[in-house]
């Protein structure tokens, strides 16, 4: 359990300097914004409670916001995305179920899965956070064509973290 916590502590200080860091400092254009802390909600634990997943959500989007000069934009999207979660996770369960401290990775699950699972995800808090950061429909395709270049840039950019940092990984927590 204390190995659990300590490298879910250890993936939070990892991609929330590289979001800081490194990726908020490299000009992608306006469409393409690639969010790597949306990672340190995917790799949660499948059996953590609702809870506690929308608690750690609003740690990192209350991490993230002071950086990004946005009052709550990133709190809110994070918790959106932990509040679909569990709907996600429950739509696409495998029919025999998940095992106990199954980690949600490319190698424990499969890509087909962790595709299905990280891409409905990624969308769904690029979708929350664009539209709420514009805040207005007039601009509807224009916000719509950058939720989904951002979601396949951070998409592609989850898959290459996951094989650069657990690619030997046991499937169990």
């Amino acid at each position: 359990m204390i190995r659990v916590v300590f490298s879910n502590i250890n993936r939070f200080i990892i991609f929330t300097l590289l979001q800081v860091l490194i990726i908020q400092n490299i000009n992608f254009g306006t469409y393409f914004v690639p969010m790597a802390q949306v990672i340190i909600i995917l790799l949660l634990p499948l059996q953590l409670e609702r809870v506690w997943v929308l608690l750690i959500c609003f740690f990192v989007g209350l991490t993230l916001d002071p950086f990004y000069n946005q009052q709550g934009l990133h709190s809110a999207a994070m918790v959106f995305l932990g509040f679909l979660r569990p709907f996600v996770l429950k739509a696409i369960a495998p029919r025999e179920g998940y095992e106990d401290f199954m980690k949600p990775t490319v190698q424990s699950m499969g890509i087909a899965w962790f595709a299905t699972y990280s891409g409905l995800l990624i969308f769904g808090h690029h979708l929350f956070f664009f539209y709420l950061e514009i805040f207005r429909f007039n601009e509807f395709w224009s916000t719509m064509l950058r939720v989904l270049c951002s979601s396949v840039a951070t998409f592609v950019l989850i898959l290459i973290l996951q094989y650069l940092f657990y690619r030997n990984e046991k499937t169990v927590v």
